[in-house]
């Protein structure tokens, strides 16, 4: 009798084998697509050029990420005040640099990191509108040709590298050969994940321990008056200004000491240990903590009185001879506050981000008042369900082609550009549903336009955009501060260092400040001070009190620099003042020089109600 079940077996087996030979071809198929086709020779060249462009493109990305605290298109800009003095930026030789922890001008207190999706996010952004900036034209010369569309692009950033896929049809002619790829695949040697990773473990560090709020406590304590008492008959007497002097010398000097646990320094002195963090792991990179004296800074001090920290003695009240000495104790309470810019870096990479110390009432900030900023979904640019025809002209009316952007809660959405059709710079496109969301119009040479979106169901908008110019400037003045203020736009000159500045049309605030150059002594001055005191003997049992009175002495003090002229205007710049100069020339009234405090008090009133003379040549 026959074995059916090795029949069955036998006839079986081939069909298995058939099944997943096809289930490895169609594999081949998904995994590899067009990839099977070998490059040909002619075609090489080109494609491995494209190669190199987009990882040049992608290396550029991640440098301006390091570069700007993770964010290649920074937050919506917050200003400070002169409340507290932080805007959402910090000022980097003349990059701005995106706080990852600050205040608000209303207090609060914000931090805004981004996250790795983020970053992968805006990088993919910056990948794609670059890439057909890749130049072909040695390769077109040789004709060839070279046709691709829209590329869809996706990064991963790693410890050490970024992968970039892009989605692109490629398709290259050369003679006889045609030759198409879609999918295209690139590593970028680059450390900012790992860069990134160890930010955010100091991040962390700082925010479960407060340790630069903790330095800074030490720091305010050894170099300001916070607790102490002095043996002396003498009122004790701190000019508010002369103490900040000392906190930035002494920011500037102690910061760059801050070092983390790791094996990236050698140890000079056993004492620098102080200076030391520990993460819980050894840190084998270079990072550096950084103040710099430009930088703002809050320092609010209570008691204080015209810009005077004054401690009276005690002891020369009546009934209190018995001590047979006298003492001066003071107790002064600060509100203080400075950024720290923490930079990690290696072989030429480099990776920042800013924080504000905040020490309030002598104490170090509570990490759980922190507000985080909206942190909205990457995908609400993927619904654009408002359909909108976006215009974009100069204040002539003249069609300027655009970059434009939708600004959302914290998120951004590439839209387009416009493009000249028919006398009109168009973009027809699609826009998410966001209400109070901001259209943005970017172009070179042009300010920045924006316009704010509250109805969703609006199709169709005008941005115009001002053209700014050039211009060489001029004071008849030595040394000068100069600040041209439009809107919540400031613009300000130190000349003659400067002597170059970009203007558009429209109403400006213009203030100048004109200073000598040859030190000046302030005259020294006497206040006569009253406290009142207990009466002496059984009166002051019963709590009647009268008036002791001492005079304060503030001493001659020498500045390098001050205030002797200037003035104050507002004034229209139009555009065909613009376009027919070349040079701003700003003529001031000299004041008298100052011999004293209040001569040079009088000398900043007068900048405020003194006219400029401006001319456009």
């Amino acid at each position: 009798m026959r074995d059916k079940s090795k029949s069955i077996k036998a006839q079986v087996t081939p069909f298995l084998i058939i099944g997943i030979l096809i289930i490895v071809v169609v594999l081949i198929i998904l995994i590899f697509g067009d990839n099977l086709s070998s490059i040909p020779e002619e075609v090489s060249p080109i494609y491995s050029y494209y190669l190199s462009c987009i990882n040049e493109i992608g290396y550029e990305g991640s440098l301006i990420l390091g570069q700007q605290g993770g964010y290649i298109e920074k937050p919506d800009f917050e200003s400070g005040n002169e409340y507290m003095p932080f805007s959402s930026e910090l000022d980097f030789l003349g990059t701005g640099v995106p706080y990852w922890f600050y205040v608000s001008g209303n207090g609060i207190l914000k931090e805004n990191i981004p996250s790795k999706e983020k970053m992968e996010n805006q990088l993919n952004e910056y990948i794609r509108t670059r890439i057909s900036e890749c130049d072909f034209s040695d390769f077109e010369e040789q004709g060839s040709e070279i046709i691709f569309n829209e590329p869809i692009v996706k990064t991963k950033i790693n410890k050490d590298n970024i992968d970039i896929e892009i989605n692109q049809d490629l398709v290259i002619n050369y003679k006889d050969i045609s030759w198409k790829k879609s999918n295209h695949n690139a590593k970028t040697d680059s450390k900012l994940g790992r860069f990134y990773d160890l930010s955010k473990d100091i991040y962390l560090r700082e925010k479960e321990t407060m340790f630069l709020e903790n330095y800074g406590i030490d720091i305010l304590r050894l170099y300001a008056p916070v607790d102490g008492v002095e043996i002396t008959c003498s009122p004790q007497i701190w000019n508010l200004d002369n103490v900040r002097k000392e906190l930035i010398l002494a920011l500037e000097g102690n910061i760059p000491h801050f070092k983390l646990k790791g094996d990236y320094y050698s140890l000079t002195n056993e004492l620098n240990k102080y200076f030391i963090t520990d993460l819980g792991k050894d840190v084998n990179v270079n990072v550096n903590f950084l103040y710099l004296k430009d930088w703002p800074m809050k320092l609010e001090v209570w008691p204080s009185e015209d810009d005077l920290l004054i401690a009276n003695p005690v002891g020369l009240q009546e009934g209190l001879g018995m001590l047979g000495f006298c003492y001066v104790p003071y107790h002064f309470v600060y509100d203080f506050a400075y950024p720290v810019m923490i930079q990690i870096y290696e072989n030429g990479e480099l990776f920042q981000f800013p924080m504000v110390v905040y020490i309030e009432k002598n104490q170090a900030r509570e990490s759980e008042d922190i507000e985080g900023l909206p942190n909205v979904v990457p995908e609400l640019c993927e619904y654009k369900l408002n359909k909108m025809n976006i215009y974009t002209y100069d204040n002539k009316l003249n069609p300027i082609e655009s970059s434009i952007q939708y600004n959302c809660f914290n998120t951004q959405c590439y839209i387009g550009k416009t493009e000249i059709k028919n006398n009109d710079a168009v973009l027809k496109g699609e826009v998410p549903q966001c209400v109070n969301g901001i259209i943005i119009a970017r172009a070179e040479g042009y300010e920045t336009g924006k316009i704010l979106i509250e109805d969703v169901n609006k199709n169709s908008i005008d941005i115009l955009l001002n053209k700014k110019y050039n211009l060489d400037l001029e004071v008849n003045a030595e040394k000068a501060i100069i600040t041209f203020t439009k809107g919540d736009k400031v613009i300000t000159v130190n000349y003659p260092e400067q002597k170059q500045i970009e203007l558009s049309s429209g109403d400006y605030n213009i203030k100048v400040y004109s200073y000598i150059n040859s030190s000046i002594t302030l005259q020294g001055s006497k206040t006569e001070k009253c406290v009142e005191v207990p009466k002496s003997g059984v009166l002051g049992v019963f709590g009647l009190t009268e008036d002791k009175c001492f005079t304060l002495e503030i001493p001659s003090q020498v500045i390098s620099y001050a205030v002797s002229g200037g003035g104050n205007q507002d004034y229209y710049v139009a555009d065909s003042e613009l376009e027919n100069s070349n040079k701003i020339l700003i003529n001031i009234k000299n004041f008298d020089i100052p011999r004293k405090v209040e001569d040079l008090q009088e000398n900043y009133n007068k900048v405020e109600i003194n006219d400029l003379d401006i001319n456009f040549i």
